[in-house]
C-alpha cells in the first residue's frame, strides 16, 4: 500500500495544502489572504458580509465568520461548494510556484486532510470521512503535472 500524504495545519509537513495557509489569491478581482478566506465568503450573497470576512485578520476568524448562521447562507450553497473549493485550491497552485512542487512532490500518494472534526472535507476522526479536499488537491496534482 502506497503511504498517503496527511495534512491539517499549517504548521506540519505539507501543512502549506491546508486552507489555512498564508498563501493568497486573487479571485473575483480581489485579493484573499487564504484559501479559507474565500471560501468562506462565497458562503454568503450579502456583499458587505463577503467583504468582511475577507477582511478577517486569520483565517480562523474568516472561518467563524463563515460558520456564523445568523446570516443567511446563499441558497445552492450545498451545490456549488465543492467547485468553489477546486476553483480556489486551483488557483492557490497556480499562484504559487513553490507549492506546485511541492503537491507534484507526492508523486501518486494519496492526499488525506486529516481533520479529526471534519467527515465532508477530512477523513474524519475514524478515518470514514469523505476527504473532498484531499480529493480536490490530487485533481489539481494530475492538472499540474
Amino acid at each position: 500500500m502506497i503511504e498517503p500524504v496527511y495534512f491539517y495545519t499549517p504548521l506540519e509537513s505539507y501543512g502549506d495544502f491546508s486552507n489555512f495557509s498564508r498563501r493568497g489569491i486573487d479571485m473575483d478581482g480581489l485579493w484573499w489572504a487564504t484559501v479559507e478566506h474565500y471560501f468562506q465568503a462565497q458562503k454568503f450573497e450579502n456583499p458587505q458580509y463577503r467583504e468582511k470576512i475577507r477582511r478577517a485578520s486569520t483565517a480562523k476568524q474568516a472561518a467563524a465568520l463563515g460558520r456564523d448562521r445568523t446570516v443567511p447562507l446563499r441558497p445552492d450553497w450545498e451545490a456549488v461548494k465543492v467547485d468553489i473549493m477546486r476553483k480556489a485550491v486551483l488557483k492557490k497552485f497556480q499562484t504559487h510556484a513553490a507549492l506546485t512542487a511541492l503537491l507534484r512532490e507526492t508523486g501518486n500518494r494519496p492526499i488525506v486532510e486529516n481533520a479529526p472534526g471534519d467527515y465532508f472535507w477530512g477523513c474524519g476522526q475514524d478515518g470514514t470521512g469523505e476527504n473532498w479536499l484531499g480529493r480536490i488537491l490530487e485533481d489539481v496534482r494530475k492538472q499540474l503535472a
